[in-house]
């Protein structure tokens, strides 16, 4: 497993329980060390074991996790680069949806050996989508849309869309999301500019 998952996983948890949580969770997963390296790989099992303590540690359950991580990953100051490479995607958030299916690709081209999920976008009306998620990170267990569910919530909120998601399980390795647009431009969204801020 890259070490980027691990090290996201480790900061989602300081920043949202902060320290302490961590702390415990490193104890209940008995590693020696309590940080990860970014560019780093480690085994899926170290992946497996960490949301295992964490899951427990919280006491609430992997997929529930794994969503919150998602809306971190896109929604908290900590993590600003990732919302900017996501919303590269589009002006809008279904133009944001089409764009979907190349971001295996773009986030190879900023981290080349970041193995992330295939994700193929459906269109079955106006509005009306789902999203399969095909991932072989066999750490995650058939949970990766989870994640998908928590970063797209995150994201519509980001375009100021309002949008019902639905997690609708998997088989075979490949999880299905389905995605109902509302209404695209329901409240204002985040401002976003393609240039970086310059102080």
């Amino acid at each position: 497993m890259h070490g980027l998952i691990n090290r996201s996983i480790q900061c989602f948890t300081r920043d949202i329980y902060g320290p302490q949580v961590w702390s415990n969770v490193i104890v209940r997963a008995e590693f020696e060390s309590d940080n990860f390296e970014t560019m780093l790989s480690y085994t899926d099992e170290s992946t497996f074991v960490l949301l295992d303590s964490l899951s427990a540690e919280l006491r609430r359950n992997r997929e529930e996790i794994l969503e919150d991580l998602g809306t971190y990953l896109v929604s908290h100051k900590n993590v600003e680069a990732l919302r900017r490479l996501l919303r590269f995607g589009g002006t809008t958030f279904q133009e944001f949806l089409h764009s979907l299916d190349d971001l295996h690709d773009r986030a190879r081209l900023a981290v080349s050996d970041l193995e992330l999920p295939h994700l193929e976008l459906r269109e079955h009306a106006p509005g009306k989508y789902s999203l399969n998620c095909s991932s072989n990170m066999q750490a995650f267990g058939p949970n990766f849309g989870h994640v998908m569910v928590g970063l797209l919530r995150a994201m519509a909120d980001d375009y100021g869309s309002l949008v019902l998601l639905e997690h609708q399980g998997g088989q075979h390795g490949v999880e299905t999301i389905s995605i109902d647009v509302l209404e695209s431009a329901f409240a204002e969204g985040r401002a976003f500019t393609l240039a970086d801020r310059v102080s």
